[in-house]
Parts: C-alpha cells; sequence; structure tokens
C-alpha cells in the first residue's frame, strides 16, 4: 500500500469522518484552514482515486468521492507493512504486544480468541 502525503492525509481525514461521499469542491471548504486552490483538491482527490484510496461515483457534472476502506483497514494495512520489515516478526510482535495498555491487550486477546473458535 502506497503511504500518504500531507495533503492526502488531511482530505483522507475529512472523507473518512463523513457518512456520504463529498465533491471536491465540499472537501475544499472542508479544508478551509488551507489555502488551496480547487484544481488543486481536484488533483489530490483524482491522485488518491488512481492509487486505490477513494473510489468515485458521477452526480452530474461533478464526482462524488468517498473511501475506498476505513481508516481502521488502512492502519492494519500500514502496521502490517511494518511488521513485514522487521528481521523478526516474532520479535516485533513480542515487542509491541509489552508495549500496548491492559485494555489494548484485552482487546487483542479477545480477536485473538474470536480467531481461533471460527
Amino acid at each position: 500500500m502506497k503511504g500518504l502525503g500531507e495533503l492526502e492525509r488531511s482530505i483522507m481525514d475529512i472523507l473518512w469522518a463523513e457518512n456520504s461521499p463529498l465533491t471536491a469542491r465540499e472537501v475544499g471548504r472542508l479544508i478551509a484552514d488551507r489555502d488551496l486552490a480547487p484544481t488543486t483538491v481536484m488533483t489530490v482527490l483524482d491522485r488518491l482515486t488512481r492509487k486505490g484510496f477513494l473510489e468515485r461515483t458521477r452526480d452530474g457534472r461533478a464526482w462524488r468521492y468517498e473511501p475506498a476502506e476505513s481508516r481502521d483497514a488502512y492502519i492494519a494495512e500500514l502496521m502490517l507493512e511494518a511488521l513485514d520489515m522487521t528481521g523478526d516478526r516474532s520479535a516485533a510482535l513480542t515487542r509491541f504486544a509489552q508495549a500496548v495498555s491492559g485494555t489494548e491487550a484485552e482487546i487483542l486477546r479477545r480477536a485473538l480468541t474470536e480467531l481461533e473458535e471460527e
């Protein structure tokens, strides 16, 4: 999975927070803290679509954009890629397990138990 640049991440954060697809104009309004040209927003949305992060559908003359995957799925993929970079996945997983909080460890335990029961 390709990474996200700063502007791409900002735009993805907006789209992940929404419950419905947005047009480039709507995204531009929501990222108003940055002084971006509408063409810049459209270019980034197009690039995110080509990278597979977004799906788009036609709405009249405009496109509506929505995330292809949830933020959780994206983060999980980043975590798996990080694991792939280690020389020793077991050691990395052990170190990760030692670093999580008790609540997070319980969530991991539950998820692993559910997987074993399937």
